[in-house]
């Protein structure tokens, strides 16, 4: 079976075909919805990211609440220690460990890419591994390091 081209009559001139004719007249292929696509870890990693900017805004909100505590005076701040060390704002801080690890490898993903360097299937699929699983890793291991030398405690 063959593909209808750009140019042929009816397909182009609505959604239903393989084409689709842009307001400004060109004619463009139609993209394929979420059901065409197989999944990959590249996905994975692109949706990732894009929570971690998220969750990196939530953590940028509780330093502002941090610097305003600070600046209301001693007894705010020590409420907010107090809030930070309890096991709900331990809890928080991991999570926000993971998104700084989360975020970081993303980055650092995007810069290889952003040079022309691994953008073969292999590489990309490589870089994206490590930038969806290791961040929970490395902020475990961040956080023992944490409770191993007194820094925190419950």
């Amino acid at each position: 079976m063959t593909q209808p081209s750009p140019t042929s009559g009816g397909a182009s001139s609505d959604r239903t075909g393989r084409f689709v004719t842009q307001p400004n007249g060109h004619v463009t292929p139609l993209s394929p919805h979420m059901g065409i696509w197989r999944w990959h870890v590249t996905m994975a990693a692109s949706i990732l990211f894009r929570a971690t900017v998220i969750a990196a805004t939530v953590g940028a909100l509780i330093v502002v609440a941090w610097l305003g505590a600070l600046a209301f005076g001693p007894d705010a701040y020590a409420t907010a220690l107090a809030a930070a060390g309890s096991p709900l704002g331990l809890f928080v801080g991991f999570g926000l460990t993971v998104v700084l690890f989360s975020f970081i490898l993303n980055g650092t993903r995007h810069t290889i890419n952003d040079t022309g360097n691994g953008l073969t299937i292999k590489s990309s699929t490589i870089l994206s591994r490590i930038a969806v699983w290791a961040p929970a890793p490395l902020a475990i291991l961040f956080w023992v390091v944490l409770f191993a030398v007194g820094r925190v405690s419950l």
